[in-house]
């Protein structure tokens, strides 16, 4: 099984703070995993396109199903066509795995 696979399958830990966010390595390591994603400062990012509202709408709604069973929580940037999703974890004010476990979260989404 690879490591997006392991990612997608994993659960969200709770995070309130007084831990370290991953190290650029860290976060590299999990970016790389990912398909499409991109890091921006504390961020990772990706913009998925649909052929119409409707799918765009279908695939917020799925993102924050997601969001709710995980308690992770990104941000949502929606225009016709197109949704941008970015993750950080502001309890420690940078990424925590959490982040790329919901990214490959999301990207499951389309596969199914």
């Amino acid at each position: 099984m690879n490591l997006v696979c392991d990612l997608s399958k994993g659960k969200c830990k709770p995070c309130e703070g007084g831990v370290p966010p991953l190290s650029d390595d860290e976060a590299a390591k999990l970016l790389a995993t990912l398909d499409g994603w991109q890091r921006q400062g504390t961020l990772i990012t990706k913009t998925y396109t649909f052929k119409n509202y409707y799918e765009t709408i279908a695939f917020v709604n799925a993102t924050a199903w997601i969001s709710h069973r995980e308690d992770h929580h990104p941000d949502l940037a929606v225009a016709w066509g197109q949704c941008t999703v970015s993750y950080t974890t502001h309890a420690i004010g940078g990424l925590s795995e959490n982040d790329f476990i919901c990214a490959a979260k999301i990207d499951a989404l389309l596969t199914l």
